[in-house]
């Protein structure tokens, strides 16, 4: 479960996207145990955040009540998530699980991170951080206490990591957008001296000296005014030094500032660490579960060099490339010598990107020579450790054909990470290199639906029912969804039940999901790809329970639609559910999503008609 308080309050669970606390008393109590996660929270600073001052004389009672109603919200039968103590109540709340504690952690690493001289880290982390604010605090959560106690230490945190990276950017060379976002933040913060003299260096660098005095005038002006003081010795001196023409203030050339870090790094040699993370898909639904267990895995500075790899294994079309990346997206800021990625082509129709080919493209990308890459493969994957020795990069390996496919690419050095995306369960990756493995299933129907809903809009807030059958009918696959929603706005006058009426027709739906001819993205050609990577025995199981009539099979009927031994079949059933193309029910029973049905039930009639 995850929880959101930089912003509307939002709860999120694996099994639903987004659960709704009713507003009043709930969602106080929710604020503030989530304000001081897996630690007690007193029943009088309960009662005081409910009612402040003044509580009723049943307040005791009516808050035990509250928190009952809340653990029904929160589907906590059990009490697991909001615990009863003596003195008062516990929320547990996982790693990485409360934006909050995310940004004061991100926050505290930008900060560390610019003491210590390393600017483009520092930057990028608190980037991320910042990146957590959907809005004002508790947004939707109306609480005296809240507002008083709660709301000016997180605003001043946001300010701080703020102005912060402002420095560090300014620092950087990156001044763009400074000067404009420095006279907003001035206008509404009139009494911050640090801003006043971050604008005025902004302005320095761009040539603009007699604007940089302005701004002195006004914030001498606004100090006197207000508070009755003088600008503090910082900014006093950066208006002499602008007096006095000091050129460590143009636009080139090191630069200090009000709290900068006097130590200026050397430039850097050889080419700039190489950021190949392709786009995070657009429209992204549910997968809190697996989020949180990758981020529980990295969330923070101090896990890198903890975890060797990560695999995520699921079926075609499953949303694997979209989870890791979206992943990595988020912790890129803790590799800030690069990112790496590559597309191994495991299952397309054309031949595999080979560890040699792919580990020449990582050579080059990290600075080495044509002439200076080896021609073996072994001696390819020595120079590549060696120069990811000491270093942070993250590396992306993405459709990955096998544990064999992989192994010589993941880097040595515990500063690095590795997360590999395979229909394969990669179970050499688990159990001969350490690697953690999320395996992804099928969208709950839910998230399903949220996901259509983001994808058609309209159409698809009209017709609830429609839109809940077409989920079904996609299986809860995510390429199928995103292949039905095209469909849906090619036609954005038709009703979308028009669309469930086409789709109803079982031999025509994986016609209609071809998303026009694209290979990439129509679900019989992707399906097609782990299909032919199976043994001759192997495929023609997949075929024959195309055929099944039941909803699951194990092995003694295995056996016998296949007609062979139990053992046999045992056999079968397990590669076919390695390869993702059924999925395990129970410790004895395997079961076949309806898309991969009908694409199996079609080859049986093609190819076992006899």
């Amino acid at each position: 479960m995850e929880f959101f308080l930089l912003g509307p309050l939002l709860v999120g669970t694996a099994a639903r996207a987004e659960i709704r606390v009713p507003a009043g008393k709930q969602r106080v109590l929710l604020a503030v145990l989530l304000l001081h996660p897996n630690r007690v929270v007193s029943a009088d600073v309960l009662v005081e955040a409910l009612w402040g001052g003044e509580p009723p004389p049943s307040a005791t009672a009516a808050m035990r009540n509250y928190v009952k109603r809340l653990r029904r919200t929160l589907n906590d039968a059990d009490h697991d998530l909001i615990r009863t103590v003596p003195s008062g109540y516990v929320i547990r709340v996982a790693q990485g699980g409360l934006d909050v504690t995310r940004f004061e952690e991100l926050e505290r690493a930008g900060r560390e991170a610019a003491a210590a001289g390393d600017w483009d880290r520092a930057a990028d982390l608190l980037r991320t951080a910042l990146s957590l604010w959907r809005g004002e605090p508790f947004e939707g959560v109306r609480s005296e206490w809240l507002a008083i106690r709660e709301l000016p230490r997180l605003a001043e945190l946001r300010l701080r990591a703020l102005e912060t990276l402002i420095d560090l950017d300014l620092r950087l060379g990156r001044r763009d957008e400074a000067v404009t976002e420095l006279l907003r933040l001035t206008n509404v913060h009139p009494l911050r001296e640090r801003l006043y003299h971050l604008l005025m260096l902004a302005l320095c660098q761009e040539g603009r000296h007699a604007e940089a005095v302005t701004v002195y005038h006004s914030a001498r002006r606004a100090l006197t005014t207000e508070l009755g003081t003088e600008p503090g010795p910082d900014l006093r001196g950066l208006h002499q030094r602008i007096l006095t023409a000091d050129p460590t203030l143009a636009g080139s050339g090191p630069r200090r500032a009000a709290s900068a870090v006097v130590v200026v790094p050397e430039a850097r040699r050889g080419p700039p660490p190489p950021r190949q993370l392709p786009a995070v898909a657009r429209h992204f639904s549910g997968r809190f579960a697996e989020l949180t267990a990758l981020r529980g895995a990295l969330s923070k500075p101090a896990d890198v060099g903890r975890l060797a790899a990560i695999a995520v294994t699921g079926t075609a079309g499953v949303g694997k490339t979209a989870l890791a990346l979206r992943w990595a997206h988020e912790v890129a800021p803790l590799f800030p010598e690069g990112q790496l990625y590559v597309d191994l082509r495991g299952y397309d129709t054309g031949t595999a990107l080979g560890p040699a080919e792919a580990l020449a493209g990582f050579l080059r990308s990290l600075g080495v020579p044509e002439s200076g890459i080896p021609a073996a493969q072994t001696e390819r994957a020595a120079c590549f450790r060696s120069l990811l020795a000491g270093q942070r990069v993250l590396v992306v390996l993405d459709n990955a054909r096998s544990a064999e496919h992989v192994r010589p690419l993941l880097p040595a050095t515990p500063a690095c990470a590795a997360i590999v995306t395979s229909r394969d369960s990669l179970a050499g990756l688990v159990v001969r290199d350490g690697a953690q493995r999320v395996d992804l299933d099928l969208l709950p129907l839910t998230d399903a639906v949220h996901l259509l809903r983001s994808l058609i809009g309209g159409q698809a807030e009209a017709d609830p029912a429609a839109t809940r059958r077409l989920a079904m009918q996609c299986a809860c696959l995510p390429l199928a969804l995103c292949t039905a929603a095209e469909l849906a706005a090619t036609r954005p006058s038709a009703p979308l039940v028009w669309l469930v009426r086409q789709l109803g027709h079982r031999h025509q739906r994986l016609d209609l999901l071809s998303s026009g001819g694209d290979p990439r993205t129509a679900v019989r050609a992707v399906f097609s790809w782990s299909y032919q990577h199976l043994d001759r025995d192997s495929a023609r199981a997949f075929r024959l329970l195309g055929l099944y009539p039941g909803t699951g099979i194990e092995p003694h009927a295995g056996a016998a639609l296949m007609g062979t031994t139990v053992a046999h079949a045992h056999r079968l059933l397990m590669a076919l559910a390695r390869a993702h193309l059924i999925t395990p029910a129970d410790p004895a029973r395997y079961a076949m999503h309806g898309l991969l049905r009908l694409y199996a039930a079609e080859l049986a009639v093609a190819c076992d008609r006899d």
